[in-house]
């Protein structure tokens, strides 16, 4: 986990890209980092994460020299599906996610941002979907989950016109929460997350899964997670554990 770094120990936790000298392009080795890192975040007591990148670019993508070499059933499987099921990790995580977007985002440096609930970006920054000029498409979730949060015809225009937005526009745009001085990111990040941290923590994560379920963001997992906390707390179950327990009908009062 060298080039993917968490730090956690406390309500506010913070995972760090660091491959510099690749401008923080994910290879697989980072993926598998970045997988562990959103495991520890998700056992630890953290309230909020902060994702950001080391060096001068947040993440600028797949790593071409990773994936291009790559069979069509091997690219499919092993980095396309491997690589949603880590994003979605971190969509789905316990805790309130942040990017603190401190360069560059590009292609699936957008999509790990896009999977976070905030965007903090630094006024130097660009966003960008460059995967079509490499006869490419996007890969981890750009034409889905950035269509459900960005509206699709920003991300038409990132993905067929090659555009790429700087921080005010795209803060004019919604694809970003707040924009930042440069080498401010994670300063404002971590003020963001203190408004976060002030608010009831258990109200915090619950309306975190309704808006899960609103936004289309694995409604059925979200919809039992809800329905399952509920449960949990009742008398029922209470007594169901006890009588399993005590190998004897349950007694239910329905409450």
């Amino acid at each position: 986990m060298g080039e993917v770094r968490v730090q956690c120990g406390g309500a506010l936790a913070v995972i760090r890209l660091c491959r510099p000298a690749t401008l923080n392009a994910l290879d697989r080795g980072m993926l598998d980092g970045l997988d562990a890192a959103l495991r520890q975040v998700e056992e630890s007591d953290a309230g909020v994460v902060i994702v950001t990148g080391e060096g001068k670019c947040f993440c600028s993508g797949g790593d071409i020299a990773a994936w291009s070499k790559l069979a069509p059933d091997d690219f499919a499987h092993r980095w396309i599906r491997h690589g949603h099921r880590i994003f979605d990790r971190l969509a789905r995580l316990r805790p309130a996610a942040i990017a603190a977007i401190n360069g560059h985002a590009m292609g699936g440096g957008l999509e790990l941002a896009a999977a976070c609930d905030f965007r903090v970006m630094e006024e130097q920054a660009r966003l960008s979907l460059p995967e079509t000029a490499l006869g490419m498409v996007p890969g981890w979730s750009g034409t889905q989950r950035l269509v459900r949060r960005f509206g699709a015809q920003a991300v038409r225009r990132m993905a067929l016109a090659g555009e790429s937005f700087g921080a005010r526009d795209a803060l004019e745009r919604g694809l970003v929460d707040r924009v930042a001085p440069g080498g401010g990111g994670l300063k404002a990040a971590e003020a963001l997350a203190r408004d976060i941290l002030a608010r009831g923590p258990v109200a915090v994560q619950t309306a975190k899964l309704m808006l899960a379920v609103a936004e289309g963001e694995s409604a059925a997992s979200a919809t039992e997670a809800l329905a399952g906390a509920a449960i949990a707390a009742t008398a029922d179950v209470r007594e169901g554990v006890a009588a399993f327990a005590g190998k004897r009908a349950p007694r239910f009062k329905g409450k």
